[in-house]
């Protein structure tokens, strides 16, 4: 799909559905052009041909040796941030909660055309924040037919997928941080009068993206939040703010452009899709979909592994930013400064955020750190493509637990200097018990052993005939060159805080096993056309988060069981879990339970989207149980969970995607009557963030 100028008297800009009958039932053709560019209906950009998989009879690890050592997982560390006036708050209680204490009884499914949000009995939900609500002066209301880039600069952006809920220690103050992922034209703006006016939709397309800081406030715990307007640590971070690259990679002539000779300040960041909260308060933003921006020299093997091409951008943006047409003179290495993992400092709105180069460049969907017993910061990160691979970044230092700002200066540098490594997956089972549809192998689990191969360690390229800066740069082509495990596009990747083990989201691949030598299935990929997704659980050797080796086993093989009898839950019945299609991000609560938000559903299993909670040990390990569902044509993002607050918090994405200005498809969250546009009020959906309180 591609996009056009607006017809005479259309409501949105003409849309070529290259993605039509393409999709495979999983994403609206709109959603696929803005977010990732039609990234199925392109070739997979990983064309390398090593060998990935390997029989029992070539494991080079003992799976038996490397599961007993893991066995005792790394205990769960305090987590703490400077929120509230300096004070620490308690990071585990902003990411955890919803164990037995937080008991719930699970929604039936959803159809998928239903335009509401629900949960379960006993609870309701309300917006804490919408798209295009004032940050910093109430005179910036939210006014669709007046929007400008300038006033969207100082408004809450659109597409809100990570986020993340920081509560100061007196219960009443938090801050929220989250990200805009991308826009959709056709059901943000009129019809364009003019080409000023297009071109200035472009701008605030532009102005939409990147990342909102929001300071909250309510009365007394349990009760719901409402933000603040003006507030100090209110902040905008767009696809125009000024960054730092820092690491090996800061100043590489791979990253120069002629706006920026010394390499060292990109301007912006978009795609933003997941992220991650680090111990020391800092908030981690995966950069993902950045090829879709840019038109590009597309001929370059590095270009190509990323997905660039010299078609018109998804965007258009180039018409009113030379630095977005990569084939002009001078801005050839533009794209090559996004697909970063950024970390923004809420408590300091005045500081550059920063893009860590020692973290590597692909299409990051976040980052999430843990600390491991010897101290140093390891972040988990997933390259959300089909046929990508899965990262481990190690810190060069170690965590300091103080508060002072000597000790904050430190940890905010951690993830600058360390080693990178990808995985590589080995399974146990022969591989003619791998018969592609889901059926388990012999031994009754898909499982086996893994390593964390180096990319570099120490800002040391361990690549044969890489440098420094072309690992970090094209750390693809060079986790290629090391034989890296092709997953099932990695999507959120995260260390449970209470057993230390770590979870990854492989959200679907219906591309594997396709003719045109496209990879057929693995133990720890089990299904060709994988339209469901699984999740993989990790175990690091000895319960230590800077091992070299790990074991693994795919705890779900999400699906509908009803319809498909080869999905799996742990061993759980199947006929007794909620139907769960395409999990995409994860959260845990106090009690290590982990929570999936999906992405797909409606079009995989014919459900909307949602948030389900999947106890992780004793009977009921593995029961899938559905806690909300979001509305028509939206997706479940950034859920965190507060259970001893009493609150779950979801991003809804992309409400109505499907509509267009003069016909849209969804009310939320306001839910004013249909036709309401003609009476010249706003009758649309606003991406928004919500919480969910018990009733």
């Amino acid at each position: 799909m591609t996009l056009t100028s607006p017809a005479p008297g259309s409501d949105r800009p003409q849309l070529k559905l290259l993605m039509t009958g393409a999709t495979h039932g999983k994403r609206s053709p709109v959603t696929c052009l803005y977010k990732c560019d039609n990234a199925c209906f392109h070739p997979v950009p990983n064309t390398s041909s090593n060998g990935y998989f390997r029989d029992i009879a070539d494991a080079v690890l003992s799976r038996r040796a490397v599961l007993a050592g893991g066995a005792a997982a790394a205990s769960a560390l305090v987590l703490t941030s400077a929120v509230a006036g300096g004070a620490p708050a308690t990071a585990a209680t902003t990411r955890r909660g919803g164990g037995a204490a937080f008991g719930f009884t699970p929604i039936a499914p959803v159809p998928a055309s239903v335009d509401a949000l629900t949960v379960p009995q006993g609870f309701r939900w309300t917006p804490i924040i919408r798209w295009g609500d004032p940050l910093f002066d109430r005179a910036d209301a939210f006014d669709p037919h007046a929007q400008t880039a300038e006033k969207q600069a100082r408004q809450f952006g659109y597409n809100n997928d990570y986020l993340d809920i920081l509560v100061a220690p007196n219960g009443r103050e938090a801050v929220l941080v989250a990200n805009q992922e991308y826009t959709n034209a056709g059901i943000m703006f009129p019809p364009a009068a003019s080409e000023e006016e297009r071109l200035e939709q472009l701008r605030v397309s532009k102005a939409a993206h990147g990342l909102s800081v929001v300071e909250l406030e309510r009365r007394r715990k349990g009760e719901p939040w409402s933000y603040v307007v003006g507030a100090r640590r209110n902040r905008r971070i767009t696809a125009d703010t000024t960054f730092v690259f820092d690491g090996p990679a800061a100043g590489s002539d791979l990253l120069k452009t002629v706006a920026d000779p010394s390499g060292t300040h990109p301007v912006g960041t978009f795609g933003n899709c997941a992220g991650g909260t680090t111990p020391w308060g800092t908030i981690l933003s995966g950069e993902e979909n950045f090829n879709g921006y840019f038109r590009a020299v597309g001929t370059s093997d590095a270009h190509k592994r990323y997905g660039l091409t010299e078609k018109a951008s998804s965007y258009g943006w180039e018409a009113v930013d030379p630095r977005f047409d990569a084939r002009q003179p001078g801005y050839e290495n533009e794209p090559n400064r996004f697909g970063w993992i950024v970390e923004v400092d809420p408590e300091a709105p005045d500081e550059a955020p920063v893009k860590h180069t020692a973290m590597g460049r692909f299409k990051h969907e976040g980052a999430n750190v843990t600390i491991s017993r010897s101290g140093h910061a390891v972040a988990y990160m997933g390259d959300d493509e089909r046929f990508d691979y899965l990262y481990k970044f190690v810190s060069k230092n170690t965590f300091r637990k103080g508060n002072s700002a000597r000790d904050r200066r430190h940890n905010k540098a951690l993830l600058s200097e360390g080693s990178l490594y990808v995985a590589r997956f080995t399974g146990d089972s022969p591989t003619s018990e791998i018969l592609g549809t889901g059926a388990l192998p012999s031994d009754g689990a898909f499982d086996g052993t893994g390593e964390w191969v180096a990319l570099h360690v120490n800002g040391v390229s361990k690549v044969p005939g890489f440098t420094i800066d072309q690992v970090l740069v094209n750390t693809r082509l060079a986790a290629d060159a090391v034989g890296a495990t092709k997953m099932d596009r990695c999507e959120d990747v995260e260390p449970n805080p209470v057993s230390g083990r770590i979870y990854v989201a492989c959200t679907n691949n219906t591309d594997r096993g396709k003719l045109g030598a496209k990879e057929g299935a693995t133990e720890a990929n089990p299904r060709n056309s994988n339209r469901d997704g699984h999740v993989v659980e990790i175990t690091e050797a000895r319960g230590d988060h800077t091992s070299t080796r790990f074991g693994w086993s795919i705890l779900i093989l999400a699906g509908d069981p009803a319809v498909n009898p080869l999905t799996y839950f742990a061993g759980f019945p199947a006929d007794q879990v909620s139907p769960i299609s395409c999990p995409d991000n994860l959260a845990f609560d106090s009690e290590g339970n982990l929570w999936i938000s999906t992405d797909g559903a409606p079009g995989t299993i014919g459900y909307g989207d949602g948030l389900f909670r999947v106890p992780l040990e004793g009977p009921r390990r593995g029961q899938v149980q559905q806690f909300l569902s979001v509305p028509r044509d939206g997706e479940t993002c950034g859920p965190v969970i507060h259970d001893r607050d009493g609150s779950v918090f979801v991003a809804v994405q992309h409400p109505g995607e499907d509509g267009s200005w003069g016909a849209q498809n969804s009310y939320f969250p306001d839910y004013i009557e249909p036709g309401s546009l003609r009476q010249g009020k706003w009758g649309g959906p606003r991406p928004s963030v919500v919480q969910v309180t018990r009733a």
